[in-house]
């Protein structure tokens, strides 16, 4: 251990947090300083908080509960590193090995430092404290033996961490190549979301038809029955869990609390050697798998790669006939239409992009499955209208960050724009016009959904098509006034802003909870056909439709009114754009 070099390494790597910090403004020094002390006390209170919670209230609890407890503080640890995991796949090691293998420093502390480096996570910043104090005051209303929990919890933590490492060292070389490396960790992350919403499709889409529900006018023997099959099913689910904890590695600390507390010590410390082979066989395995990845050593040779001739791929792409960007938009101006299709061109290359577009998709059809397979309930006609218009708002602030940040993925190549001498505001409206395809169809879905569920009349589907159409303008008018005042770079690969000052980082805040608000006016005309039919009005006239399109052309007109201003304030602003979404992460 080479002590001059550690602390060396130390010393830069906090000098370039620091560096960070101060691009950031004294504001966001002083956030990062809030957020480093709340997360300490956090962790103080977590400890304490198991502390007592095991001290007072667990000294004679069952054995179930006790394992209950422990699987109920395994599980959020689990969730918290999984969500972790997702955000250090679009981030670089703390320490860049690469940038030292020219130096005389030995790669195996530096591969430690950035091993512990890896632990400073909500997860364990929350969660270890907690388990750490659940332990202490276990001992203290159970016996000692209960320390035992120690060991296996901070081995728990260990493996998981080691296998994490393992994964990471793995997927850095699967993704050297940078179309595969966005393709994989959107194929993670809609992997975690659908992990993540099991649960949701268990007890509200599959666990539906095994509740026993209570029949209306049941005899007392009848109630007794259907509560007794009701505890036989609950202990018959309790007795399959312990049983698939014993195959589960990370769920062994549950099973080993359920054996302590049953005066059983080998699960508990079978728990814990088993938890420190497997830690420490990932963390070897991490290692190797880093130094051969650093040192240009990826396990195989790569195939030769057959260049194919320019003659021949000119051929090839002369008999394709045209290309998307050839094609002509009617009705908008030819520049207009250019921007437009080069930008949902360049979205559907982005695997990023598209993992985001298949999120709100997932999103939208998980909500749907968990409404058809229920009954439609008896809500007023008069109702009806404002759960539709606030679904198809739903499904558009899945996609806002598209309409709030439209030049924040363009990265250097809105030098293209800033060196054209195309009108701004065209530029607008061909941004806009990229987005609203799949934005349309995200809402035209979810109106397909709710008009079927809830028995909609035709009118009302009508005049939501026109509601659709409102919405589209008012996000896309505020979208580019935001996108001009508030722009930030997007790391290629991710979603994930970069260099995000505190004031922009508030201000995108503000927007996404007054989101709902800017969209009011779409309400509008739904609220006032409610309050036609209470004054007795005549009920055939279609209020609501007549209102709707009225809404939707001025809302149209408002838009393109505001092209020429906003055109003119983002070529007053352009260079600053160019600046903050060509800005390199360091």
């Amino acid at each position: 251990m080479n002590w001059d070099q550690l602390k060396t390494i130390l010393w830069l790597r906090w000098r370039l947090t620091r560096n960070q910090w101060q691009r950031a403004g004294g504001f966001g020094a002083v956030l990062a300083v809030i957020v480093a002390v709340s997360a300490v006390v956090l962790g103080g209170a977590t400890f304490v908080g198991g502390l007592l919670g095991a001290a007072l209230g667990l000294g004679e609890a069952k054995p179930e509960v006790v394992m209950g407890i422990w699987l109920a503080a395994t599980l959020p640890f689990l969730i918290f590193w999984l969500i972790g995991l997702l955000a250090e796949l679009q981030r670089s090691e703390a320490i860049d090995l690469q940038r030292l293998m020219h130096l005389p420093v030995a790669l195996g502390q530096m591969f430690v430092i950035n091993y512990v480096a890896s632990h400073l996570a909500l997860s364990v910043i929350l969660m270890l404290p907690a388990m750490t104090g659940l332990a202490i005051g276990l001992a203290f209303s159970r016996g000692p033996a209960m320390l035992l929990l120690l060991p296996l919890a901070w081995s728990m933590v260990f493996m998981i961490s080691a296998w994490t490492y393992c994964l990471r060292g793995w997927l850095a070389t699967m993704m050297s190549n940078p179309r595969r490396r966005r393709a994989i960790i959107m194929g993670i992350t809609l992997a975690f979301i659908l992990i993540a919403q099991l649960p949701n499709f268990y007890f509200n889409v599959f666990g539906g038809r095994k509740r026993f529900d209570r029949p209306k006018g049941a005899t007392p023997e009848e109630v007794q029955r259907n509560r007794a099959a009701r505890k036989a099913a609950e202990k018959e689910n309790i007795r399959q869990l312990v049983e698939a904890q014993k195959f589960i590695p990370p769920l062994w600390l549950p099973y080993g609390a359920l054996g302590l507390a049953e005066q059983r010590v080998l699960p508990a410390l079978l728990g814990t050697f088993g938890c420190l082979g497997l830690g420490a066989l990932g963390l070897r395995r991490a290692y190797r798998s880093t130094v051969k990845f650093y040192q240009g050593e990826t396990g195989g040779k790569a195939a030769a790669r057959v260049v194919e001739p320019a003659t021949t791929a000119m051929a090839a792409a002369a008999r394709t006939g045209k290309s998307m960007l050839e094609l002509r938009l009617p009705l908008v101006p030819e520049q207009a239409a250019a921007v437009a299709l080069g930008t949902f061109r360049s979205m559907l290359r982005a695997p990023e992009v598209k993992m985001a577009w298949g999120t709100a998709f997932i999103v939208t059809v998980i909500l749907g499955a968990s409404v058809f397979w229920r009954a439609a309930p008896k809500i007023p006609a008069a109702v009806k209208p404002f759960i539709v218009t606030g679904a198809m708002t739903f499904s558009l602030f899945m996609l806002v960050q598209f309409l709030a940040n439209q030049f924040g993925f363009d990265r250097q190549g809105f030098r293209a724009f800033v060196l054209s001498p195309v009108d701004r505001r065209l530029i607008l409206f061909g941004k806009n016009l990229a987005t609203w395809p799949v934005s349309a169809t995200a809402g035209l879905l979810v109106l397909a959904m709710m008009s079927f569920w809830l028995q909609l009349p035709i009118l009302a589907v009508v005049a939501a098509v026109f509601q659709l159409a409102t919405l589209l303008l008012l996000g896309s008018l505020a979208g580019n006034l935001l996108s001009i005042l508030v722009p930030f770079h997007i790391a290629a690969g991710s979603m994930k802003p970069t260099k995000m000052p505190a004031l922009a980082m508030l201000t995108m805040v503000m927007f996404q909870l007054l989101f709902p608000v800017a969209m009011v006016p779409v309400f509008v005309p739904a609220l006032l056909e409610w309050l036609w039919q209470l004054a007795g009005w005549p009920v055939l006239f279609p209020v609501n439709l007549i209102l709707s399109m009225l809404l939707a052309t001025l809302t149209a007109m408002l838009y393109w009114r505001t092209l020429e201003p906003l055109g003119r304030l983002l070529q007053r602003r352009e260079i600053k754009i160019l600046n903050t979404v060509t800005a390199e992460q360091e």
